[in-house]
């Protein structure tokens, strides 16, 4: 189970940095002004900064099989998904409110903010990789808990 959340944490990490390319290309601070993003820059650093601090941490883990570290990466990985959960929330209520401006705004020239354009499918399939990953890392502690 231990090496089915290390690969979950691998895929989901790939999402998250994919989302995170295109809200690094999108941002600019002086468009700001005009469609300013719902995701604060220290939450997403967080976000990201953890999870792949909580990805190494399991790493050593696997490595050297001390349920202390297991017990570390899930704490973070919790950390990391309540961010993850603050800024989903975040962008879904961006996702909604531009849904139908972004398609006018392509004509329009009406600037929406950056995570408006993360595609649906990697910000569904990075959500459910993430959770997969909490249950797996969860139990796997859980279980070193027992032993």
């Amino acid at each position: 189970m231990s090496l089915a959340a290390l690969f979950t944490w691998i895929i989901t990490a790939g999402g998250g940095l994919y989302l995170l390319t295109i809200w690094l290309i999108e941002y600019d601070r002086e468009f700001q002004s005009a469609a300013a993003t719902r995701l604060p820059v220290p939450v997403i650093s967080a976000h990201a900064l953890l999870a792949v601090a909580g990805l190494v941490v399991w790493g050593g883990y696997l490595i050297t099989d001390t349920p202390r570290l297991a017990y570390a990466a899930a704490v973070t990985l919790l950390v990391v998904a309540t961010l993850g959960v603050t800024m989903a929330a975040r962008w879904i209520r961006v996702y909604r409110a531009h849904d139908t401006a972004a398609v006018r705004g392509a004509r329009a020239g009406i600037a929406v903010p950056p995570e408006r354009n993360f595609p649906l499918p990697v910000v569904i399939g990075h959500g459910i990789f993430a959770a997969a990953t909490i249950v797996l890392v969860v139990v796997t502690a859980l279980g070193e808990l027992g032993s």
